[in-house]
């Protein structure tokens, strides 16, 4: 029997019940993200345990790599057992683990929660990726990822905001952030709780171009994971954008780090700067997800939104050091985030309709696996970074982010799909 929350759909919806349905799938990818931020409060947890960033590095490696063994395992089982059944119980628990967190006092307390919270986390990311596929048919892919990315992004822009807003209120206490983030979380759950459904195996297992009501109550074979291991062109996919990852979650983890340590600004500061990147970043992916859809093209975006991103992050690392104003560094940072903006929603269409091109029933797989690697880039990014940071500062770093993005660049070359428009053909999408 289906668990109580477990709604599960054998028409496919369409109009404002499909809408409805794919924001409570980005709202859930927004919890999902916001349950498990540290980037705000992580210098003054630094500074309150005592540890150093090489040391909060491993910790928060082993944390990662557990959550990226669930989000491979998290996207599989829901191909298999359904998205909702497990999202609900890892988003729920996650949100509560927040309290716990609350109470840390060591370092050995720290690895035990994080641990905990990545890998509940883990499978839940993955599993809102594959909900909002199942709830955006071609024409309105890139918007609906566009919409997805809102939940890292909006994430960590709701969590820099109420940092900056809350953290003065309470005396720099890192304690009060854990303790918003839980009590946020569980009602954002509720509320998520109360609206989710997902179409069911059959259903997912279509390819839909357009909006349109269609039946399928049938069982069907969940397919082989193993068939997406045959197609270069996915692995493409997966390495590439995991080296375009590693400046993405070097600012996701220490952006506030850096714009403290480089430029001399608070920590309250440094979380409204990463607030304002974000902001635009959202609108960016936005605008960029519509236009994308109508012209039914991915690879010249993300190419652009790349080379854009490229010229942006040398100039970046060519001021840190020197002489400039906190707005100067706010523009900076702004431009960044929108450049990258433009270079994501795309590539998550593209990947998308490549892996459904392989087999429409292994969307949930194919994100796991992303995920899982992602992850795997991520424990390297946190034991390597602090140590290169410690012998040659964040400009160092920052080059290797450089280098993972020249390599996305490159690795567009074996991605399928069409670098023009077929004659004047636009087709128009209703998201």
């Amino acid at each position: 029997m289906k668990p109580f929350y477990v709604r599960e759909l054998s028409v496919y919806p369409v109009g404002s019940r499909r809408i409805r349905l794919l924001a409570i799938a980005v709202l859930a990818s927004l919890v999902a993200n916001f349950e498990t931020t540290i980037a705000t409060i992580l210098p003054l947890l630094l500074k309150d345990l005592s540890m150093s960033l090489t040391v909060y590095g491993l910790i928060a490696a082993a944390s990662v790599l557990v959550g990226g063994l669930s989000a491979a395992f998290g996207g599989i089982l829901s191909d298999r057992w359904g998205r909702v059944t497990i999202l609900v119980p890892t988003l729920t628990v996650t949100a509560a683990c927040n309290f716990l967190l609350a109470t840390v006092s060591t370092s050995g307390g720290l690895f035990a929660v994080r641990c905990l919270m990545l890998f509940i986390e883990g499978a839940g990311i993955t599993i809102t990726a594959s909900l909002v596929r199942d709830f955006s048919p071609r024409l309105g892919r890139a918007q609906a990822f566009a919409f997805w990315t809102w939940g890292p992004v909006g994430a960590s822009f709701l969590a820099s905001l109420i940092a900056s807003l809350t953290l003065p209120m309470f005396g720099n206490a890192w304690q009060s952030q854990a303790i918003i983030m839980g009590i946020v979380s569980l009602v954002l759950c509720t509320v998520i709780i109360w609206q989710i459904a997902e179409p069911s195996a059959a259903l997912r297992a279509q390819v839909m171009q357009a909006e349109s009501e269609v039946s399928a109550e049938e069982k069907i074979d969940p397919g082989k994971v193993r068939e997406l291991f045959k197609h270069p062109h996915l692995w493409a996919h997966v390495f590439g954008n995991t080296g375009w990852q590693v400046l993405y979650w070097t600012f996701a983890i220490f952006g506030q780090t850096i714009l403290t340590d480089a430029f001399k600004v608070t920590t309250a500061q440094a979380n409204g700067i990463v607030a304002l990147g974000l902001v635009l970043n959202a609108l960016a992916v936005i605008v960029v997800g519509r236009i994308t859809d109508r012209l039914q093209l991915r690879k010249p975006f993300t190419a652009l939104g790349t080379v854009l991103t490229i010229g942006m992050l040398a100039y970046y690392i060519s001021i840190i050091g020197t002489e400039v104003s906190s707005a100067h560094v706010t523009l900076v940072y702004a431009l960044l985030f929108l450049f990258m903006g433009v270079a994501y929603v795309p590539w998550m269409a593209n990947f998308s309709e490549n892996a459904e091109d392989v087999d429409s029933r292994l969307q949930g797989a194919a994100l796991g696996i992303w995920g899982m690697v992602v992850r795997v880039m991520i424990v390297v990014l946190l034991i390597v970074a602090p140590r290169v940071v410690a012998v040659g500062g964040w400009q160092t770093w920052l080059l290797v982010g450089l280098v993972g993005q020249a390599i996305f660049l490159a690795s567009m070359a074996a991605f399928k799909g069409r670098w023009r428009t077929a004659g004047a053909t636009v087709i128009t999408s209703k998201g």
